[in-house]
């Protein structure tokens, strides 16, 4: 048997954790109100992450072993490789110690503005793509958790001022 490369170890911890995490869903405290049980919603994700990591785990043992690396590790080769993941939690960093003078809603236009401006392009044309996209979905999604399902969402202290 051939060695197993790094997706199909990843997949197989994420099974384990999957399947953790449902056994641990049977000690949901059931409720005698309401038509659906507590359980139902985290089962029903639990199970589909299940699923999608079965889908993984059979194109990890397809792909079959990782090749050897053909240059020595460098830190710099390192940054350079994992330069849009380090991007992405250094900005979802600042959007969290940004919340609470920006808000959800400011804060949320911000953060994916700027993701997509690090990971997309740079000319006017791709900026204002951006900025577009940022302000529906982020607006959207506000107002979906604020008006319809009337979840309270940090509001900062811009908002709280005016």
């Amino acid at each position: 048997m051939s060695r197993l490369n790094r997706d199909t170890i990843i997949a197989l911890l994420l099974m384990v954790t999957w399947i953790v995490f449902l056994w641990a869903s049977f000690d949901i405290r059931q409720i005698d109100y309401g038509t659906m049980g507590a359980e139902v919603w985290p089962r029903g994700i639990v199970i589909l992450l299940i699923v999608l990591t079965a889908i993984y785990l059979f194109q990890g043992l397809r792909a079959g072993a990782d090749e050897a690396p053909d240059e020595p590790f460098t830190i710099k080769g390192w940054f350079t490789k994992y330069r849009n993941p380090l991007w992405c939690y250094a900005l979802y960093f600042l959007f969290l110690l940004s919340l609470p003078v920006f808000g959800m809603l400011i804060g949320g236009i911000l953060l994916v503005f700027c993701l997509l401006t690090v990971l997309g392009g740079h000319t006017p044309r791709d900026l204002a793509i951006h900025a577009a996209i940022a302000l529906i979905s982020i607006t959207g999604m506000w107002a979906i958790f604020t008006f319809a399902l009337g979840v309270i969402l940090p509001q900062g202290m811009i908002f709280t001022t005016l």
